[in-house]
């Protein structure tokens, strides 16, 4: 191997792995910090991957809050399809008082790099979110039962992931 093939070698093995450590927002420039805004921190377990039918991860959706305003934030951002419109969301449910159903709010369109920000407020109450990534594959992720209820660790037994 000549000195030349062996230096393009190594700098397509260097940009290869660097390429499969960056984060997921890395793709599209975004974070969910910067997408909720000012104040919002992501809640533990809050990070979630959007994989399809083979485990194929076609993005994350996040879960922030905001502790001044008492809003929940959910943004979904794609790792594949990056910069190609497809349909995705990003949806909370913010669970209702007894018997009435939750309020659910959510952003859902062609999107190139993500879906949301969606935010309400959630204080003392529990949530639930979601994220999906459409195109030739139907990828989806979040929690599927209710937690980080009004930020009381105590009352957070409802949650299933």
């Amino acid at each position: 191997m000549t000195r030349n093939a062996f230096t393009r070698l190594a700098a397509v093995t260097l940009l290869a792995t660097a390429g499969l450590a960056a984060p997921v927002g890395a793709a599209s420039g975004y974070t969910p910090e910067q997408l909720c805004g000012s104040g919002f921190n992501t809640v533990a377990l809050g990070r979630m991957p959007v994989t399809d039918q083979t485990n194929t991860m076609r993005g994350q959706v996040y879960l922030l809050y905001s502790p001044p305003t008492g809003e929940h934030c959910v943004v979904t951002i794609k790792s594949d399809f990056v910069g190609t419109p497809t349909r995705a969301t990003a949806t909370l449910l913010v669970q209702g008082l007894a018997f009435t159903a939750p309020r659910k709010e959510e952003d859902a369109g062609n999107f190139k790099y993500y879906a949301g920000p969606v935010k309400a407020n959630a204080r003392g109450r529990c949530v639930s979110f979601r994220g999906t990534i459409e195109s030739a594959f139907r990828a989806s992720g979040g929690w599927s039962g209710y937690g980080d209820c009004g930020r009381q660790p105590s009352r957070q037994r409802g949650l299933h992931r």
